[in-house]
């Protein structure tokens, strides 16, 4: 049963309200406060909705007595400070909206009892601080959105109780930016939401991480580039909006972690890339009569035959003439082997040719790759030239240049063979090799120390050692297989066989005639 009373200019809860009320609207009214024992009428009350009035104070215990209760608005109103204790008892509250007032804090506790509350609604208040325990208690909440408000930071420790969280919406806030790991403990979360935050201009790389994302938007704000490291850890992220932003260029590479991306906006942008109209772009050609450019037409500024022209000029018959791409090749593939001793410098050479201009790499002996980004003691060179500084004994072998676009890719081959330095017996006695992984991009040169003599001596008493322990072993089984067999005890090995003929057509032949045989028999 549902009540309404609407734009009444009612000044308090009106009488003759029927006690099995499930509904009641009183918004858009003159209601100035709600006390103790005004609801207690309405027992079985499943939504209400206190919207548009002018309600600055509710006191502790308004709603104590409404166990099934699952909405309650009280949005547009005066409300400064929601005190602890004003939503006990409301465990069946699935929805609440304090949006539109003028609060300016959240305090520790205030929700302690929604734990079955779904949604959130706090937007377009006052609010300067969300007190770090404010949310505490909302182990059911889902949907939460904060807009419109005066926060210049969210804390990590407030969010952290919010587990089951699915979507978050952050609008409208004078956020300059996004602490490392903001969202760290919000491992449900599915869709976030960063709207309209000015004062944004660098997203952190560890902002993101821990997140699982389907859907994440990051619009009107001031960044000037894809947040490419913060992306990378998304790997489930399906939608992208990064659009209204004053990014100008997407950095090749910029989305290559997003495996699972199916949809990617950046409308609005301040975007002067220049295209290279390739095999790269092909799939957009294809689709160019259905995909919405935002009536900016993209132009191509390479090759230098198609330089200058729309996408949408060009016939489909000429696709597959102009939209392709040179598999690498490497240029010199004259084996190069290089024989150092140990501590040199060492480089090997890898330039290759291709449309578009080929990506080099190198795999080491380790079948580790080595690229441009790798900072330990072997890093490739702008050019493709891997170097290997301080070489040891340990980075000899084969090495393999990879070269590789859209187009496919080239591979090529050298040798490196590091020999130990010269040892006399002291330098023998206490031998030290620099061990560096010098293919993880994350490792900062930082050397590991290992002594061990590596002398003929040292080589020849552990081999003897070793053949000395192997042949004791076998003797001693060989030991233990002789006492055994000769506590088996003695065993004869003599036996007789007594027997008789029987006769084919008459009794058998008595002992007494001289018919029993006897046979005296020994095992082997």
């Amino acid at each position: 049963r549902s009540v309404l009373c609407h734009r009444k200019r009612l000044t308090a809860i009106p009488e003759g309200i029927p006690t099995e009320t499930r509904v009641l609207e009183l918004n858009k009214n003159r209601i100035r406060c709600l006390n103790p024992g005004d609801l207690s009428p309405y027992p079985l009350l499943e939504e209400l909705d206190f919207s548009e009035n002018i309600i600055s104070n509710v006191e502790p215990g308004a709603f104590s007595n409404l166990f099934n209760l699952q909405t309650l608005r009280l949005r547009g109103n005066q409300l400064k400070l929601i005190p602890p204790g004003v939503f006990t008892k409301l465990t069946n509250l699935t929805l609440l909206d304090i949006s539109e007032n003028k609060l300016v804090i959240l305090l520790d506790y205030m929700f302690q009892d929604l734990r079955n509350l779904k949604s959130l609604d706090v937007g377009d208040n006052d609010l300067v601080y969300i007190s770090q325990r404010a949310f505490s208690g909302l182990l059911g909440l889902e949907q939460l959105t904060i807009e419109k408000c005066n926060l210049t930071s969210i804390s990590a420790e407030s969010l952290s109780y919010l587990q089951n969280l699915e979507v978050l919406r952050l609008r409208h806030l004078s956020i300059s930016a996004l602490e490392d790991q903001n969202f760290k403990k919000l491992y449900n979360l599915l869709q976030l939401e960063i709207d309209n935050w000015p004062l944004l201009e660098e997203v952190s790389p560890t902002s993101f991480q821990g997140l699982n994302l389907t859907s994440l938007s990051i619009t009107y704000t001031n960044i000037t580039a894809v947040p490419a490291a913060a992306l990378r850890n998304l790997v489930y992220l399906r939608y992208l909006n990064l659009s209204y932003n004053p990014i100008s260029t997407v950095l090749r590479g910029s989305f290559k972690d997003l495996i699972r991306l199916q949809e990617l906006h950046i409308v609005g942008a301040l975007l002067v890339n220049p295209l290279a109209c390739d095999c790269r772009l092909l799939w957009i050609l294809q689709r160019r009569k259905t995909l919405n450019f935002d009536g900016q037409q993209p132009m191509c500024s390479s090759p230098p035959e198609i330089q200058g022209n729309a996408l949408r000029d060009f016939p489909d018959s000429v696709l597959f003439e102009y939209f392709t791409c040179q598999k690498p090749k490497i240029r010199d593939r004259k084996l190069q082997h290089v024989t150092a001793r140990e501590g040199q410098s060492v480089s090997f050479l890898c330039r290759a040719d291709g449309e578009p201009d080929p990506s080099i790499a190198w795999v080491s002996p380790q079948h580790r790759m080595i690229t441009t980004r790798s900072t330990g003691r072997a890093t490739v060179l702008p050019g493709g030239t891997l170097e290997i500084r301080f070489a040891q004994v340990q980075d000899s072998g084969t090495y393999i240049c990879i070269a590789s676009n859209a187009g496919g890719n080239d591979t090529y081959f050298a040798t490196l063979t590091v020999k130990g330095r010269p040892a006399d017996g002291a330098h023998r006695a206490n031998r030290t090799l620099y061990l560096s992984d010098f293919n993880d991009t994350f490792h900062n040169d930082t050397q590991v120390f290992l002594k061990f003599t590596l002398d003929l001596k040292t080589i020849l008493v552990s081999t003897a050692m070793g053949c000395i322990t192997f042949l004791g072993v076998v003797l001693f089984c060989f030991l233990l297989l002789f006492v055994w067999s000769r506590g088996r005890g003695q065993h004869k090995n003599n036996f007789s066989v007594e027997y008789s003929f029987r006769k084919v057509d008459g009794p058998t032949t008595t002992t007494g005639q001289g018919g029993a045989r006897k046979f005296n028999m020994k095992m082997i």
